[in-house]
Order: structure tokens, then C-alpha cells, then sequence
């Protein structure tokens, strides 16, 4: 389950058309773009990632999100470099339909707040992310050295994505206790062990996240987690309703995890099912769940 047709991509457009869902306004939360000549991805080249070896730019990204009905949407950081801010906010003034990013700076750094201060201010600039999943130590969002760094963009109201696996969700409402005026989001349900539809070790802690306020989720990157080849729509629901037991709409944001997702799925695969998963709420509920939590989370307009 790789790629899409242009057939049966037609048809997931024409499904979604009569749901009403192409009608709504839409926000894609979380994807990314890479240019192997420009920054060092050694994880692209490692085994079972050679479908999404390559470059992928805002070119690639537009056609599916024409064909999904969605208006703008966020690149996530992939590097820890600054200079990789500076590359896409200029990828961002160059496509309108690129509401902004969510960047990277070094928490722990004694400089941390410099760096912020270089881009905070772009109206581009929505967020901040590190990838805490790659960290050797299981307890570095909890450091005192980077509770530093979060304080100081709970001081600017610089949201920030927590990219976690499920044995560092524990650290979530410790974070959020600690900068309880800091916007976060769980990054991908915090990647539960879909393929194995295993729940014992991820629903305690990620509701135990949810009853922190400032904690939102991101609906995002669950095919990855699933069966790359027989995955079904079916297989995410369980996750999907905690996940709306526990954070309700108004928490809870659609990302797509492209070109990631492409290992399991194609874009559309993935927004088709999301649209399957969350029918039957309200038309308001759903209209939460594509745009406007991001939207409040982030600061978007959508003009």
C-alpha cells in the first residue's frame, strides 16, 4: 500500500466530495519537505526507507493537497539546525499555500533564547520541535538543562511538538505541569503500537497527557505504526476514539506525516482515512479536527 492510482485517488476526491469534507476548510498539521544535497538525512538511507529517499518539495506536496480540498499547511522540522528554519521560511514566502513552520532551536543551549529571537517574530514562524524520539536518554525532555529551554518559549508563547515514542509519554504531564503556559502537542498519538493493536502500555499515559489543558494531540503518522502492507482504516479507529475520548475536538488536529506516510500510504489514503474514522461526529466537530484546532494552536489564518 505505497502509492495511489490516479484512478482511485479520483475516487477517495469524489467519496470525500459527497461527505462534505472537500468543502471544509482544511489545515494539514504536520509534514515535512527534504533536499538530500542540502542537510545530512543519514535515516532516509537506512533499510526500508528507500521509497522516500528523495527530494521532496512544496511542488510535490501541492497536487495532494488540491486533490484533498486542503488550504494551507505546516512543515515540522526534521534537522537540528538552525539553518534548515532559515531554508524553508523561505520556502514558505514562496508558496502561499505554506502557512508557516514549526522550526528548531537548541533547547539546552546558554543561547537558546537568541536563537528564538532571530525568527519568532516572522509571521511564518508557528512553532518549535526537537526529536526527542532519537535522544539516547529517555528522560531529555524532562533535563533541567532543556526545561530551560522550553521555559523560554513558554516566556514568548512559542508552541512547542513533543515527538515521542510511547515510553516517554510518561514525561508529558510533568512538562506540562512544569510550563503550564506553554501550547504542546503530541506529535502522532505519540506513535501507539498500531500494527499491533496494543493499547496496555500507551492509553494510561496518553490520557493521563490529556487532562492537562495546555496538552493537544496531532492525528497524525498512524499508518507508519500499522501494518505498512495491510493496513485498513478499520485498524486506527481504536486509537482514533481514545484519542477523542480523551482530548475531545477541540484538542485534536489532522497532520498527514507526508512524505513519511508514504512508506505505508499515500496522502490521500492517509486523509481518506481520517475522513472514514471521524464521520460520524458533527459537522462542527470535524470542521475542529481539519483546521480549526490548528488554527488556535498555531495562530493561523485562514483567509
Amino acid at each position: 500500500m505505497t502509492s495511489t492510482p490516479l484512478h482511485q485517488t479520483t475516487l477517495i476526491a469524489k467519496s470525500l466530495l459527497s461527505l462534505g469534507i472537500l468543502q471544509m476548510d482544511k489545515i494539514d498539521a504536520h509534514h515535512h519537505f527534504w533536499e538530500l544535497s542540502r542537510f545530512d538525512y543519514a535515516w532516509l538511507r537506512a533499510e526500508g526507507n528507500q521509497a522516500i529517499c528523495r527530494d521532496f518539495l512544496p511542488a510535490d506536496l501541492k497536487p495532494h493537497l488540491d486533490a484533498c480540498g486542503i488550504r494551507k499547511s505546516i512543515f515540522v522540522q526534521t534537522r537540528h539546525e538552525l539553518a534548515e528554519n532559515r531554508w524553508v521560511l523561505d520556502l514558505c514566502e514562496q508558496n502561499d499555500f505554506l502557512a508557516g513552520i514549526v522550526g528548531w532551536v537548541d533547547l539546552q543551549s546558554p543561547d537558546c533564547e537568541e536563537q528564538l529571537l532571530e525568527f519568532k517574530d516572522h509571521p511564518k514562524f508557528l512553532g518549535i520541535r526537537h526529536v526527542t524520539q532519537d535522544e539516547p536518554d529517555d528522560d531529555f525532555i524532562v533535563h533541567q538543562k532543556t526545561l530551560r529551554g522550553l521555559k523560554v518559549l513558554e516566556k514568548h508563547r512559542v508552541p512547542f511538538d513533543l515527538l515521542f515514542f510511547v515510553k516517554h509519554l510518561r514525561h508529558a504531564p510533568t512538562v506540562a505541569m512544569l510550563c503550564p503556559e506553554l501550547p504542546l502537542v503530541l506529535d502522532h498519538l505519540a506513535k501507539p503500537r498500531i500494527k499491533d493493536q496494543a493499547f496496555d502500555d500507551w492509553e494510561a499515559n496518553f490520557r493521563a497527557a490529556a487532562k492537562c489543558e495546555n496538552v493537544y494531540c496531532k492525528l497524525s503518522g498512524m499508518i507508519t505504526e500499522a501494518d505498512w502492507k495491510n493496513w485498513k482504516p478499520a485498524d486506527l479507529k481504536p486509537y482514533i476514539d481514545i484519542a477523542l475520548d480523551a482530548f475531545g475536538p477541540d484538542r485534536l488536529m489532522y497532520g498527514s506525516d507526508w512524505p513519511v506516510c508514504e512508506l505505508a500510504g499515500s496522502y490521500e489514503l492517509v486523509h481518506a482515512a481520517l475522513a472514514e474514522n471521524i464521520a460520524d461526529l458533527s459537522e462542527t466537530e470535524q470542521q475542529r479536527i481539519w483546521a480549526g484546532t490548528a488554527a488556535e494552536f498555531y495562530g493561523i489564518k485562514c483567509d
